[in-house]
């Protein structure tokens, strides 16, 4: 990782998972309203930013991962240097540890982490609120990324409750070998006629308490109805972890990453070597986190 100085700047972009997710319905424009509450997590990626003479170079460390326009990243470079009248280059190296088509906003929460890192390097003076309103031009769980912490999302996701930090737990996280489309997922999805929907509102007054038990009996992921139909793996997963300490287990966003939820760091180790040993065919991808407060979200 290259030292800080005033021509180069790291910034960690934290995964995010969603503790409950609802759609409510698919508006006229094709998108879903959704209410959600959102939680950032102690898994990363590294962004390293240089400045350079001109243009953008995004660099990434998965050969399966361009560092082309298609790269959110690149775009969100874009976008500010177009914006606010760049004339410097930058360089983004992006060291990728979130997994990818994950349900874990890997791509929206390096966007953010761009957001940030070049408000900081350029001296561009943005506001927290003004990066989220130009944020969501690049996509809808940009503006939660830069937030960061515990929230609740509406509308599109765009439209973000700041919630005091949820109280600490930590949690074991598995990745499926497979990626999910979520467009597949929410094209799918048919939210009129869901006959369960999740308590958002039971869970926010959980957050506002404190109080865990509350907060994970009412986890629940509407999307699930369609996922785990296609990709049966996912209930499996949910299953051994909750049989294995987990007080909870729940898909994140569209999936196929699924997160089980313990009282204490040890517990979640447990469940992580006895996953390894028992059902290492489930997840090629397993990491132990905790909930990532607001404040730490740089």
């Amino acid at each position: 990782m290259a030292a800080e100085n005033e021509n180069t700047l790291v910034k960690r972009a934290y995964a995010k998972i969603n503790l409950g997710l609802d759609v409510l319905r698919r508006r006229e424009d094709g998108y879903h309203e959704v209410k959600m509450i959102m939680q950032t997590v102690s898994l990363y990626d590294i962004l390293t930013f240089t400045k350079t003479e001109e243009g953008i170079a995004v660099v990434t460390d998965r050969e399966e991962l361009p560092g082309d326009e298609s790269n959110l990243v690149y775009k969100a470079a874009k976008l500010l240097a177009d914006t606010y009248g760049i004339k410097e280059g930058i360089k983004i190296e992006l060291c990728k540890r979130i997994p990818m088509a994950a349900g874990m906003a890997g791509g929206s929460t390096d966007a953010a982490a761009v957001f940030r890192g070049m408000n900081e390097l350029f001296g561009l003076g943005m506001t927290e609120e003004e990066m989220c309103v130009l944020a969501v031009k690049i996509g809808a769980d940009v503006p939660y990324c830069i937030q960061g912490g515990t929230a609740l999302a509406e509308g599109i996701g765009e439209a973000l409750t700041k919630l005091p930090d949820a109280p600490d737990c930590f949690l074991l996280i598995a990745k499926p070998d497979m990626d999910v489309s979520t467009r597949y997922v929410y094209e799918n999805l048919h939210a009129n006629e869901l006959r369960q929907h999740p308590d958002i509102d039971g869970m926010r007054a959980a957050i506002e308490a404190g109080d865990l038990e509350g907060i994970v009996q009412r986890m629940e992921n509407v999307l699930e109805t369609v996922t785990i139909k296609k990709y049966p793996v996912i209930q499996e997963i949910k299953d051994f972890m909750k049989e294995n300490g987990a007080v909870n287990a729940l898909m994140s966003g569209s999936g196929p990453t699924v997160f089980g939820v313990f009282r204490t760091e040890e517990a979640a180790g447990e469940a992580l070597r006895l996953f390894k040993l028992k059902k290492a065919g489930l997840a090629g991808q397993l990491f132990t986190a905790a909930l990532t407060k607001r404040a730490e979200v740089e």
